[in-house]
């Protein structure tokens, strides 16, 4: 669910979660939207309350996730469609099970209702885990670049537009209401989008990676901006995640990427990778 603000910029692209009639979750990225959903439910005097409910989520995910899924909560998470979820529990403990994840290899994203149960969750899901070699862990910059996954913070920054990063599907400029960043975002379509995210093949040495914007070049003409960009060991190139100025042809062959000590060429690549 794209969040924009007045002039059309994604500041969150969180998940959003019907729990009730009345009772909605965001499960957000890394920026406060609790402090922008105070400010516009007093701005726009809506009858709601904004708070951060107790609510914790644990990821598990990889192409065994499900397996260990179903032998922890029951044959019935095979049925869950991609984002929907089910109010459940495990031990007692009281989770909203649903079928996301930062991940493209699927799995599912435990959304713990109790605080106090937290080491008792993450230790019962490890254990079970063992037999499918599932052991905890983070994020990985390499797969989600691999994969093509959005990241807010790295390709959606300030400036970034829902159309330029692939969520424009998410946006409905037909609706009725007048919900926030609508007319910058009617202008935006209208103007034309201006950069489009593609995936990158950078040549040369292995780079160790980073995730500040770096520029794009052809000639000396600035024509897009690198995301972020790793060594992918299981692909044995160097690749990275862009926004690319939409004029410029995929198969543009003089493009350089600048990586912090010299430019190298770089070619446009489908997303996602793998």
């Amino acid at each position: 669910m794209p969040i924009c603000d007045h002039s059309g910029t994604i500041i969150n692209d969180p998940v959003l979660q019907k729990i009730s009639d009345d009772c909605f979750w965001l499960s957000i990225a890394d920026s406060d939207i609790g402090l922008w959903a105070s400010a516009i439910a007093a701005e726009r005097g809506l009858d709601v309350r904004v708070s951060e409910p107790d609510v914790s989520p644990l990821g598990i995910q990889g192409p065994r996730a499900t397996d260990l899924v179903a032998e922890l909560f029951g044959e019935w998470v095979r049925d869950l469609k991609y984002f929907w979820f089910r109010e459940t529990e495990l031990d007692g403990i009281p989770i909203l099970l649903a079928r996301s994840g930062w991940s493209k290899q699927g799995g599912f994203e435990l959304y713990l209702r109790d605080g106090t149960r937290g080491t008792q969750l993450r230790n019962r899901v490890k254990d079970a885990g063992a037999s499918y070699s599932i052991v905890p862990g983070a994020p990985s910059d390499i797969e989600r670049i691999e994969s093509g996954l959005l990241s807010y913070g790295a390709d959606a920054r300030s400036g970034t537009n829902p159309f330029e990063v692939g969520l424009g599907h998410l946006v409905n400029l037909d609706r009725e209401d007048d919900f926030v960043g609508k007319a910058a975002l009617q202008k935006i379509m209208n103007e034309g989008v201006r950069r489009r995210r593609v995936g990158l093949v950078i040549a040369g040495n292995n780079i160790s990676g980073f995730t500040h914007p770096h520029g794009i070049y052809l000639g000396e003409d600035v024509v897009g901006t690198v995301t972020e960009a790793v060594y992918s060991p299981r692909l044995d190139k160097n690749i990275a995640v862009a926004l690319l100025n939409s004029e410029i042809a995929d198969d543009e062959q003089k493009l350089e990427a600048d990586i912090g000590k010299e430019r190298r060429p770089a070619t446009v690549s489908r997303l996602p990778f793998y």
